[in-house]
């Protein structure tokens, strides 16, 4: 293994960081304090500093020499509405939001990798630091593009990482093509005639037809999509009635699905509603379906060939060739980073954060990020930079 002694030196500065960012856990466009404590850290070290992307984003630039080649990193900053189950000195102090997806070691990881290339200079041309707000369904990455982060920050190419429970400690997982799933949600509002329990006849019962639509919708991946095809469609919530015996005149359903082609993406999103409509119909009730509200569908995380190409040989050199899996199973979870990788080729890979006994798993109450990787994933930025941007 090839850490860089410097980074691995900085090990307890980067643990204070990433446990000081876990006990104050701030949720998507609210990373006031976040945004604060980064900036102050980016700008110790010397870098140049822009607040206010997308609300809370922060980024950094360092540049050095005199090429015109530029490259992007990117750490997410936000926590989820999950309340810790943990029992740790750096505990959630935060009631109700958790850094349950280790963004607080990715922000680390990048401080890491932005305090050693401020006195490190071994590269040509221009770093962006990218610390993002609002990945965990909120589209931070959207907002940041849509107000100019590349515009501001002409980056030839961006990077990304993230931690991934059950992977070996230390360990990488990278491939070309799709690594992670689009994700789009949806909401089935069901209106009708509400009646009396007893009298069911005198009304529409928007509930017994909320059941069929549901069983319906499971149909739509085993029977629409081409079996080689991954896809999931899963209902998430449902709400309606409010008493023991009355039949409500609406209900609602929540749900998501993903998959990894804009084709398949296409054809679930039209059966859903063919389906929904169809059945809402032959109960004789009204139905409005709303297709990502508050914009909050992501599409494919795709990365591109040769960028994948550059990181699989700097992970490789970091951790050595046994370590870095070329083949993983694409996750069926989503990434915002998708956007950026819309906008400009790159690559988004897998730090392994060891085994997940005890809950340890993203989205998990007992979830910890691992402070063992945190030089591990400093130095893949460092070598990544030098690699790219060569003097």
């Amino acid at each position: 293994m090839s850490i860089y002694k410097e980074i691995s030196a900085m090990q307890a500065e980067m643990c204070a960081w990433r446990q000081y960012l876990h006990q104050f856990p701030e949720t998507a466009y609210e990373e006031f304090n976040t945004a604060q404590f980064i900036s102050e850290k980016l700008l110790s070290f010397g870098l140049e500093v822009h607040q206010g992307l997308a609300i809370t984003g922060v980024v950094a630039s360092l540049s050095n020499g005199t090429s015109n080649k530029k490259i992007a990193l990117r750490a997410d900053m936000d926590a989820l509405f999950i309340q810790e189950k943990n029992e740790l000195s750096y505990k959630s102090q935060n009631a109700g939001k958790m850094h349950a997806c280790g963004h607080d070691g990715h922000s680390a990881m990048l401080l890491g990798a932005a305090k050693y290339l401020a006195t490190h200079t071994d590269f040509d041309g221009t770093v962006y630091f990218i610390f993002q707000p609002a990945e965990e369904g909120r589209a931070g990455a959207k907002q940041m593009i849509d107000e100019g982060l590349f515009d501001l920050f002409p980056a030839d190419s961006v990077f990304g990482l993230h931690n991934f429970p059950d992977t070996p400690q230390g360990h990488f997982a990278i491939k070309s093509g799709a690594m992670m799933a689009s994700f789009d949600c949806f909401e089935i509002e069901l209106s009708g005639q509400a009646s009396h329990a007893a009298m069911p006849h005198q009304g529409n019962d928007v509930l017994v037809a909320a059941a069929q639509i549901i069983n319906a919708l499971q149909t739509i991946v085993s029977r629409n999509v081409d079996p080689a095809d991954a896809a999931v469609l899963s209902i998430t919530q449902i709400h309606g009635g409010n008493t023991w015996n009355a039949i409500p005149d609406s209900v609602l359903i929540r749900g998501t699905y993903r998959c990894f082609t804009q084709a398949t993406q296409q054809l679930i999103q039209a059966r859903l509603i063919k389906i929904t409509e169809s059945l809402a119909q032959g109960f004789d009730l009204t139905a409005k379906i709303n297709i990502n509200p508050e914009n909050s569908g992501y599409p494919v995380t795709r990365n591109t060939p040769e960028e994948t190409a550059i990181a699989i040989a700097v992970a490789q050199a970091v951790v050595g060739v046994d370590k870095v899996e070329l083949q993983p199973v694409p996750s069926m979870g989503a990434e915002d980073f998708a956007f950026m990788l819309q906008e400009k080729p790159g690559c988004y890979v897998w730090l392994g954060n060891g085994s997940s006994d005890g809950g340890c798993l993203l989205h998990n109450p007992h979830y910890d990020f691992n402070d063992e990787i945190l030089t591990v994933g400093a130095s893949y930025w460092v070598k990544l930079v030098e690699r790219v941007l060569r003097s």
